[in-house]
């Protein structure tokens, strides 16, 4: 995908989608987007994993600009994965590919905490049918756990899992701010 089609793309989901960043321009996105080719580069990512990036806020006075992933289900290209490093290596057998957070890092992007998730409920319903991994306090994760979040019955939940473990319908939301 060249960069033409990326902008064209996202300016699409940036109209159709309106109630998420109503207090921003397409042309003040497009603008930050051309001033930040290696952004770009990291929303093509997010893009090519099933993420379907779009902007969820602005700071007009400072301007900065952030995207999260805003497909209905977690993305699919980034599914199946543990949480982290530690956790991947602490499997014996049947190891996923990856880890959310290694993953995330090689993107160069952030997984969503419990804030940004509950934020980005506040734009849509997402992962009703999937989960998230979020980024889970070090203190939960010394104890070998890690958090993720859904949406089911209308309301957010989270939900704690082994580091290790790892399911088919879970994956994990980026974001990106610049």
């Amino acid at each position: 995908m060249q960069k033409s089609e990326l902008l064209r793309l996202l300016e699409l989901r940036f109209h159709k989608n309106m109630h998420r960043h109503h207090e921003v321009s397409w042309d003040t996105v497009s603008r930050k987007l051309l001033e930040n080719p290696d952004k770009m580069r990291i929303i093509y990512h997010m893009e090519q994993t099933g993420g379907e990036p779009d902007v969820v806020q602005y700071d007009g006075s400072a301007d900065i600009i952030t995207f999260f992933d805003c497909a209905a289900e977690s993305p699919a290209g980034r599914r199946s994965l543990c949480y982290d490093r530690a956790a991947l290596d602490a499997r014996k057998e049947f190891k996923p590919e990856n880890s959310a957070l290694d993953m995330a890092a090689q993107m160069g992007v952030e997984i969503l905490d419990e804030e940004d998730y509950r934020f980005l409920q506040t734009k849509g319903n997402f992962d009703t049918k999937t989960s998230s991994w979020i980024q889970t306090p070090e203190k939960i994760r010394k104890l070998g756990g890690a958090l993720f979040g859904d949406r089911r019955y209308d309301h957010v939940f989270f939900y704690h899992n082994g580091a290790q473990s790892y399911y088919a319908a879970r994956g994990f939301r980026a974001k990106i701010v610049f």
